[in-house]
């Protein structure tokens, strides 16, 4: 994937690759203050936390740059961009990585808040640019640690996209089979098709393609019988939010793909940055899960599939409980069950 970028920062402004636009056209936003970059991520022209988390910081340093084309006084520009903080944080309730990221920028504006507006940009920038390069090199390791539980000739099935799309640019799930992938071993991705939007469809099977790692398209409700066929081996997804009892927060279907594999005795692991487990959350029921627009039930791209009256529920994620869950793949290690007590101690490390 080194010939996409997700993201990009040029020129003072955040370039992200349209991920609504995918597998058909290779598309850019051009997002130029945190308002374009909230409808981005509302809409999902940018999904995936960590990905999310990244952009957010990226918008922050754009808050700051209005300050100085606008000439704003400090108190102005200082409150400014604390509003740009608070939009950003209302756009996707679910995925931690946005309020740790913007958390963290947050963090260094307080710092730096009597220095000059110039000089509040440039420290904010290094700041996003250190997220950035704290993503890629997070996920690498992933990936990394991920590789010790893949064998040769392993039929891995994954959910969504947890790939380079949905980060600064290698991917959890997708980047553990990246890594295997790259280290010569012998891998077959089952992808789900992941509905309503199709993320797994459109963007999982496109980054495969991409790196040339076999896969197989199948849609959601053939995940159950594909494991009866023992034509499956693993299932590997990301995490949108992970609780400090293990519980994991993914993409709608996640759940479901759990239970089948405990069923017929497949291993499932999550991968994630640590960055993605909330201590503060005690389980999943805590987890706040956006609802999406019900029109992304009712049709599918623009085409009607259901009547316009039908009543919809659309969660965009559910919560796998913790005892469905064989291991969480983090960049300091694989965390094991008991998941309590091993969450704290793998923080402890840090």
């Amino acid at each position: 994937m080194e010939n996409v970028k997700t993201i990009q920062w040029k020129d003072d402004v955040l370039i992200l690759l349209d991920c609504r636009k995918l597998p058909e056209k290779e598309e850019y936003i051009i997002c130029n203050n945190y308002t374009e970059l909230g409808e981005a991520i509302k809409t999902l022209g940018v999904r995936g936390a960590p990905a999310i988390g990244v952009a957010a910081a990226y918008g922050v340093v754009l808050s700051s740059i209005h300050c100085i084309e606008n000439d704003l006084k400090k108190e102005e520009c200082i409150n400014y961009i604390k509003s740009g903080i608070n939009y950003l944080s209302s756009t996707r309730p679910t995925a931690i990585n946005l309020f740790w990221s913007l958390n963290r920028m947050n963090k260094r504006l307080n710092k730096i808040k009597n220095l000059s507006k110039e000089k509040i940009k440039e420290e904010l920038l290094k700041e996003a640019n250190l997220i950035f390069k704290e993503d890629i090199e997070t996920n690498f390791s992933i990936g990394k640690y991920g590789n010790d539980i893949i064998l040769d000739n392993c039929n891995i099935l994954t959910h969504c996209n947890a790939g380079a799309l949905a980060t600064a640019g290698y991917g959890t799930a997708l980047g553990v089979v990246r890594y295997a992938h790259n280290s010569g071993k012998n891998i077959h991705v089952y992808v789900d098709e992941t509905r309503p939007l199709l993320q797994g469809a459109r963007l999982t099977c496109w980054e495969l393609l991409k790196e040339e790692i076999p896969a197989t398209l199948i849609t959601d409700n053939m995940a159950g019988y594909v494991m009866k066929l023992k034509m499956i081996d693993m299932v590997i997804f990301g995490a949108d939010r992970i609780t400090a009892n293990g519980d994991v927060a993914n993409k709608i279907g996640s759940y479901s793909l759990a239970v089948l594999a405990k069923e017929h005795n497949i291993p499932v692991y999550v991968a994630a940055p640590l960055s993605t487990i909330d201590l503060k959350l005690k389980e999943g029921k805590d987890i706040p899960i956006e609802e999406r627009s019900k029109e992304e039930v009712r049709k599918l791209f623009g085409v009607k599939v259901a009547p316009d009256n039908i009543k919809v529920f659309n969660p965009a994620f559910d919560v796998t409980e913790n005892n469905l869950i064989s291991g969480i793949i983090t960049e300091k290690g694989i965390i094991r069950p008991p998941y309590k007590k091993n969450i704290e101690e793998m923080f402890n490390k840090k």
